[in-house]
């Protein structure tokens, strides 16, 4: 029954992590331009975001979805400049310097992840769609004891690193085909298309 728990976690951790979106984007752009674990530190930062929205989700904690449902503007606001500035800053990313920065071991995992947990951190509506989730599988908050939402949330991380963990393996194994001036346009097409995850966010405000 455990095991039942927690490979429902790990199939609801693979669900939440596929669409792609401007986390996705800036996993593959690290990727290419730094490295695999830069690549997957990036993920696991949407993976642990994803597991905090998980916890509040199934222990039903009230007054933590009532606050993101009274302040959901300001946490749009805040998201959409977050993007604004990534993008910024990987649209202006000289792949030479980040080249030479990983060879020196000069590049930060733990900044990566940090950035992209922060990031997915202004989207608490996320925790809506667990909720959802949780519902639909029958997964209902005021039956489960602390071992079964434990079992849940651990199968969530394990299906979200699990994917991030490939998706970064995957696009590294076509990264020496890459020349720099590949990698040049795509920190410019990731940069612009996060600029506009962002700006979309703002003007989504005023609907």
């Amino acid at each position: 029954m455990d095991l039942l728990y927690i490979v429902k976690g790990i199939i609801i951790g693979i669900l939440a992590s596929i669409p792609l979106g401007p986390v996705g984007v800036v996993c593959i752009q690290r990727t290419l331009n730094r490295g695999r674990f830069n690549g997957f530190a990036s993920g696991m930062g949407a993976a642990i975001a994803d597991t905090v929205f998980a916890i509040i989700a199934v222990l039903g904690l009230s007054f933590i979805i009532n606050f993101v449902e009274e302040h959901q503007l300001y946490f749009k606001i805040i998201g959409g400049i977050f993007l604004v500035f990534l993008g910024y800053r990987i649209f202006n990313t000289n792949p030479v310097v980040q080249i030479r920065n990983q060879r020196r071991n000069k590049n930060s995992i733990f900044e990566d992840f940090l950035s992209v947990f922060l990031l997915t951190l202004t989207n608490p509506l996320a925790v809506f769609i667990f909720i959802a989730v949780f519902a639909s599988l029958g997964i209902l908050a005021d039956e489960l004891n602390y071992f079964v939402a434990f079992y849940i949330v651990l199968g969530i991380t394990l299906g979200a690193a699990l994917y991030w963990f490939s998706l970064a393996t995957l696009i590294n194994a076509f990264r020496k085909k890459f020349r720099l001036k590949s990698l040049w346009w795509i920190n410019k097409i990731a940069g612009l298309s996060i600029m506009i995850f962002g700006l979309a966010a703002a003007i989504s405000l005023l609907f």
